[in-house]
């Protein structure tokens, strides 16, 4: 949007006339970007403005090549309105998905639309100078080689494991340098504007704008991977809490003197239902004999197996495979009680890797729900697998980018 990069250059020269006409052109395009396609009418609506002053704006954002007629809407006895939407091609974000073990990234265009596909680097998150250096360095490769206009890049957003503040852009658990952010760092490389976030309430971000929960008030969104991420939705509003750490679900003790956790508390229900705790039921099944797909590994791959291959076992009848995933489901959904029975949300949606086992992790939760939820909170509770699938991961980045940084050029634009 390189109408972002002219504002940054002359931001001290607008005259306050010209700032007001900025922010409402930026509240257009968010609500165009969020909603999708709308007429004059529903532009007017929505942002309290005549006809003549929406009608002179979309005049504008179409000159600069921001939006475009994009069909006409239903008619309400009379000629179809014209429908505005943002041009495919008018913006782009870079999204970028920390793991533990590796990193994705991709450039996502105004529509949501994956330019680049996914692309892994073997960047493990840790607490190194060189990790930030390598993360810059592939992505700005990635963006060098995508063939984008780089003056309509307008922002950066990065999902990461650990406890993150993303009002101060800090990452307590990891790339933490101490008196200087990871966001600080990270601007000052990109240039760009560069928003943070816990990997799982990227997720429950992503779910609320492009998945099942859009529309929904109150949603809780388990991202289902190595460790357990919770992302709360609370009168459509996505929960942060007082520092941002709200969500820690994966800590909360449910086993008596059970396995010691990576956190250093025992019993979490991390040890017992996660991608860590299914990738130890099956290498500790394999080495005492099970029959099991996986069995087939040589030796020194078993520290290898991951969430994905227990989960593609299972799905070729291996009865190994669908014991353990029917263990941690239980033990799963016994936490997912607690939280049905404290925030009595409408909807549970499950993505990452292990939720794409389907059935095989449903029912069980189901089973348990039945056993540790109260009928009427359960009932109008439903569980249901991510329709965004493998992409959930990458979608949560460009969710909190896409968030974020109108709010933020609006603030600024209103100093």
């Amino acid at each position: 949007m390189e109408f972002l990069h002219w504002y940054n250059k002359y931001n001290g020269e607008l005259s306050g006339i010209e700032k007001k006409k900025f922010v409402q052109e930026l509240k257009i395009i968010k609500y165009l970007y969020v909603g999708g396609p709308k007429s004059n009418a529903e532009i007017c609506r929505h942002s309290k403005i005549s006809a003549p002053s929406s009608f002179a704006t979309l005049n504008e954002l179409t000159n600069k090549g921001l939006i475009e007629k994009q069909g006409r809407g239903e008619s309400i006895g009379g000629r179809k309105p014209d429908l505005y939407g943002i041009k495919d091609d008018a913006l782009y974000v870079l999204g970028i998905e920390m793991g533990k073990y590796k990193t994705k990234m991709s450039v996502f265009n105004g529509v949501n639309t994956n330019v680049t596909g996914i692309h892994s680097f073997p960047i493990q998150i840790d607490n190194s100078l060189e990790t930030i250096d390598k993360l810059y360095n592939n992505a700005s490769e990635l963006i060098k080689n995508s063939g984008i206009n780089p003056l309509k890049l307008i922002a950066v957003g990065i999902s990461m494991p650990g406890l993150v503040d993303s009002r101060k852009g800090t990452n307590y658990t990891y790339l933490n340098f101490g008196n200087k952010t990871v966001k600080d760092i990270l601007q000052e490389k990109f240039k760009l504007p560069v928003f943070i976030e816990n990997d799982a309430k990227a997720v429950a971000l992503a779910e609320y704008r492009f998945g099942q929960a859009k529309g929904k008030r109150d949603v809780l969104s388990i991202f289902w991977d190595w460790g357990i991420g919770l992302g709360l939705i609370l009168d459509g509003k996505l929960y942060r809490g007082t520092q941002g750490f709200a969500g820690e679900f994966s800590h909360i003790p449910m086993v008596e003197d059970g396995i010691l956790c990576q956190c250093g508390k025992q019993g979490c229900l991390e040890t017992v239902a996660s991608g860590f705790a299914l990738s130890r039921l099956a290498v500790d099944g394999i080495r005492l004999g099970k029959t099991s797909i996986a069995h087939y590994l040589p030796e020194e791959d078993l520290d290898k197996i991951e969430a994905r291959l227990v989960v593609d076992a299972a799905t070729k009848g291996d009865q190994y495979a669908i014991n353990i995933l029917a263990e941690i489901g239980y033990n799963l959904g016994k936490g997912l009680a607690i939280l049905i029975q404290l925030f009595n949300p409408e909807m549970v949606i499950l993505g990452g890797r292990i939720a794409e086992a389907g059935e095989y992790i449903t029912t069980p939760i189901q089973q348990s729900l039945n056993t540790y939820c109260m009928r009427q909170l359960k009932e109008p509770s439903s569980v249901v697998v991510s329709d965004l699938g493998q992409n959930v991961g990458i979608m949560g980045p460009v969710a909190v980018a896409m968030e974020n940084i109108f709010e933020y050029y609006i603030k600024t634009s209103s100093k």
